[in-house]
C-alpha cells in the first residue's frame, strides 16, 4: 500500500498587496484638474461640485482649487437617509 498521507493545510497563501484605498488631498489643500482625491472601494465618500467619480469609484478634481469635505445625508430608493460626505473643490 504506497499513497500519500494526507498532507497538512497552509495558511501563508494569502498574501496579495494592498490596494492603496483612502484619501489622498485632504480639506483646505489645492489640487489641479484631473488629481487623486479619494480612492475607494464603493462610493463611500460622493462627488460634489468641481469633482468627479471615475468607474472604480475613485473622486478626481474636475477644475483647479481647494479640496472641501461636507457632511450631508443620501437618500436611498426605501426613504433611508444615510450619513455620508461630499466632497467638493472649490475654485481658488
Amino acid at each position: 500500500m504506497s499513497h500519500v498521507k494526507a498532507g497538512g493545510t497552509s495558511k501563508n497563501l494569502h498574501n496579495n498587496a494592498g490596494q492603496r484605498l483612502g484619501v489622498k488631498r485632504f480639506g483646505g489643500q489645492t489640487v489641479r484638474t484631473g488629481e487623486v482625491l479619494v480612492r475607494q472601494t464603493g462610493a463611500t465618500k460622493i462627488a460634489g461640485p468641481g469633482t468627479f467619480m471615475s468607474r472604480n469609484f475613485t473622486i478626481h478634481a474636475a477644475i483647479d482649487g481647494k479640496v472641501v469635505f461636507v457632511k450631508t445625508k443620501k437618500n436611498h430608493f426605501s426613504g433611508k437617509s444615510v450619513p455620508r460626505t461630499r466632497v467638493e473643490v472649490h475654485a481658488a
